[in-house]
C-alpha cells in the first residue's frame, strides 16, 4: 500500500513538472510574439496603426496642417524681407549716383581714376555732394545727429611713413609703416567744406588708400502700404580709392553697411493695427503648433529607443550576441529627428519674426536663415509619408541604401577636384579671370562639370604665353574628360546598382537583417484584431506569467 502511494506521489510529481515545462515553454512563446507584435506595430505607417488599433493618424494631420502654415508665413515674411532688401539695393544706386561723379549703372567693377587731377576733383565732388544733399537727393536721406551735433563726413589717407622711390634709376626706399592722416568735414559748416580740401594733400606715390565715411539716415514708408511698421535704417557710407597697387589705376568703390533701428517716435493714421495683431496671433499659433509636434516626435523616439533595448536585451538572452548597429539604428526613425530639428528651427524664427513684427529686433537675416532652413526641414519630412507607397518607397530606400558608397566615392573624387583647383589657381590665375582666386576656380571646374560655360572659358584664356596656353588645353580637356565622362559615369553606376539591388530584394521578398528576419515571423495583419490590446498588455503579461511560474516553483518544492 505504502509502495503504491510512493508511485502515485512520484506520477503527479512527473506529469506536474511537465505541465508546468509546457506552461512555461507557453509563456516564452506568448512573450516573443507580444514582442514581434509590438516591433511591428512600431513600423506600421499611420493607416496601418489605425486598422490595427483604431489609433487616429494626428502626426500625420498636424504635419500637413503645420506644413500650409509655416509655407503661408514663409511667403509672408518673404515678401516683407523683399520690401526691405529693395530698400537697401536701391538706396545704394542712389549713392552711388550721388556722390560718384559720372557714374554709370554696372561700371562699378571698371570705376576708377587714372590722373591726380581727377583723384582731387572726385573727393571735392563728394564734399560738395554730401554738403548739398537736401537740395538734390530725392529720398528721405538725413545726416544723422548725436544730440544736437551732426556726424562729420571724415576723410583719411593711409600712406606709407617714408619712402623716396626712383623707378627710372630702378632704386627705392621704403618704411613698411603704415600712418593714418584724418580731417572731418561738418555739413553744415560751408567754410569748412569749401577750405578744408585744399590743405589735404594726397601723397599718391605712398598712398594705400583714400577713405571718405559718412552716415546717413533714412525710413522705409513703402511697409506702410502693407500694414506694417516702418524701420529706420542707419546707412554707413565708405568710398574707398584704392592704390595698393600703385599701378597708375585708382579703383573707387562705394560700400554700405545698413544698421535697422526702432523708430524713436512714430504716428500712422489712416490704417488699421488689426493686421498686425492677426499675423502675431498667427506666429503663436505655429509656434504652439511646432511645441505639439515636437512633444509627440520626442515621444516617438523615446519610444523606440526603449523598443531597441527590450528587443536588444531578448536577443542577448536567447543568442547570447549582440545585435548589429543596423538593426539598432532601425528603431531610431531619422524622420523624427528632422522633424524635431525643424520645429526647433521654426519655433526660433517664429520668435525672432515677432519680435522683429513688434520692433524689438531687426535680425531680418537671422530669422530668414531659421525659417528658411525650417521650412525646407518640413517639406523634406513629407518625404517619409510619400514612402508609404511601393513606388515612392523604392526611390527612398535607393537613396538610403546608396548613401554610404555616394559619400565615399565623392571623398575620392574631391581629392582628384581639389588637386585641379590648386594646380588651375596657381598656373592659369594670371591668364585668366575665372582662375584668379581659389572661389573662383571651384565654380569654374564645377560649372565645366555640368556642361555650363565651357566655349567662354576656353576662349578667355590670354595667349601672351604658348606653354601656359598649351597647358590649359591639356589642363581643361582632361579635366572635363575624367570628371564627365568618367567619374559621372562611375557615380551613376553606383546608384543604379543600389536600385537594382533594391528592386531584386523587394520582388523577393527575402528579409536581409536578423531584425526583419525576426518580423517575418508575424503573419498577423493590422486589421485582424491581435493589436487591439491595450499598450501595457504585454508588460502585464509578462509580470503574471513570472507570479504564475513562481507559484509553479514554490508549490513544486512544497
Amino acid at each position: 500500500m505504502q509502495e503504491s502511494s510512493d508511485l502515485y506521489d512520484i506520477n503527479e510529481r512527473d506529469s506536474h513538472s511537465a505541465w508546468a515545462d509546457h506552461q512555461h515553454h507557453s509563456m516564452e512563446v506568448d512573450h516573443v510574439e507580444c514582442l514581434r507584435r509590438k516591433i511591428k506595430y512600431y513600423f506600421m505607417n499611420p493607416c496601418e496603426k489605425y486598422h490595427a488599433r483604431g489609433r487616429k493618424p494626428w502626426k500625420l494631420i498636424l504635419q500637413l496642417i503645420k506644413i500650409a502654415i509655416i509655407t503661408i508665413q514663409l511667403v509672408s515674411f518673404g515678401l516683407s524681407n523683399q520690401m526691405v532688401v529693395t530698400f537697401k539695393e536701391e538706396n545704394l544706386m542712389s549713392f552711388q549716383h550721388i556722390f560718384l561723379k559720372d557714374y554709370v549703372d554696372g561700371s562699378i567693377d571698371t570705376y576708377a581714376i587714372y590722373r591726380q587731377e581727377d583723384a582731387y576733383d572726385h573727393i571735392r565732388y563728394v564734399i560738395e555732394q554730401y554738403g548739398r544733399l537736401h537740395n538734390i537727393t530725392v529720398g528721405n536721406h538725413e545726416y544723422e545727429k548725436t544730440g544736437s551735433v551732426y556726424t562729420p563726413l571724415s576723410l583719411c589717407q593711409e600712406f606709407y611713413r617714408n619712402g623716396t622711390i626712383y623707378p627710372g634709376n630702378d632704386t627705392f626706399e621704403i618704411d613698411a609703416h603704415v600712418e593714418t592722416d584724418c580731417i572731418d568735414i561738418y555739413p553744415m559748416n560751408r567754410s569748412s567744406s569749401q577750405d578744408g580740401l585744399p590743405h589735404f594733400e594726397l601723397h599718391f606715390k605712398r598712398m594705400l588708400s583714400f577713405k571718405i565715411s559718412f552716415v546717413l539716415k533714412a525710413i522705409n514708408l513703402q511697409t506702410v502700404r502693407h500694414r506694417e511698421l516702418p524701420d529706420c535704417y542707419d546707412f554707413n557710407i565708405l568710398i574707398i580709392f584704392n592704390n595698393e597697387a600703385h599701378s597708375g589705376r585708382i579703383k573707387v568703390d562705394l560700400e554700405t553697411d545698413v544698421q535697422i533701428n526702432e523708430c524713436r517716435d512714430w504716428k500712422v493714421t489712416g490704417a488699421s493695427a488689426k493686421s498686425i495683431y492677426l499675423t502675431l496671433v498667427f506666429d503663436c499659433l505655429i509656434i504652439m503648433t511646432c511645441m505639439i509636434s515636437f512633444t509627440l516626435c520626442i515621444r516617438s523616439v523615446f519610444n523606440g529607443t526603449q523598443l531597441q533595448f527590450e528587443y536588444t536585451l531578448f536577443c542577448k538572452n536567447q543568442s547570447g550576441k549582440d545585435i548589429p548597429w543596423s538593426d539598432r539604428l532601425e528603431f531610431i526613425n531619422g524622420w523624427y529627428i528632422l522633424i524635431i530639428a525643424s520645429d526647433l528651427l521654426t519655433i526660433t524664427g517664429s520668435i525672432l519674426k515677432i519680435d522683429i513684427q513688434t520692433k524689438v529686433l531687426t535680425s531680418y537675416d537671422v530669422c530668414s536663415i531659421f525659417l528658411g532652413i525650417g521650412t525646407m526641414f518640413v517639406w523634406i519630412g513629407v518625404i517619409r509619408y510619400m514612402g508609404y507607397f511601393r513606388k515612392y518607397n523604392i526611390l527612398i530606400l535607393t537613396l538610403r541604401a546608396a548613401f554610404p558608397n555616394v559619400i565615399r566615392f565623392i571623398c575620392c573624387a574631391g581629392i582628384i577636384y581639389l588637386s585641379y583647383c590648386f594646380c588651375g589657381w596657381i598656373v592659369l590665375g594670371p591668364y585668366h579671370e575665372k582662375f584668379r582666386s581659389l572661389n573662383t576656380v571651384s565654380e569654374c571646374l564645377f560649372s565645366l562639370i555640368n556642361g555650363d560655360d565651357m566655349f567662354p572659358t576656353f576662349k578667355n584664356m590670354k595667349q601672351k604665353s604658348t606653354l601656359i596656353w598649351i597647358f590649359s588645353r591639356v589642363y581643361l580637356y582632361t579635366f572635363v574628360s575624367l570628371f564627365i565622362y568618367m567619374i559621372l559615369s562611375l557615380f551613376i553606376t553606383i546608384i543604379t546598382d543600389t536600385y537594382d539591388t533594391i528592386k531584386q530584394q523587394q520582388q523577393n521578398g527575402t528579409p536581409t537583417s536578423e531584425l526583419q528576419r525576426f518580423l517575418s515571423e508575424c503573419e498577423d495583419l493590422p486589421d485582424s484584431g491581435v493589436y487591439r490590446l491595450d499598450k501595457n498588455s504585454c508588460f502585464l503579461e509578462g509580470c503574471l506569467n513570472k507570479c504564475r511560474e513562481s507559484h509553479e516553483r514554490l508549490t513544486s518544492d512544497a
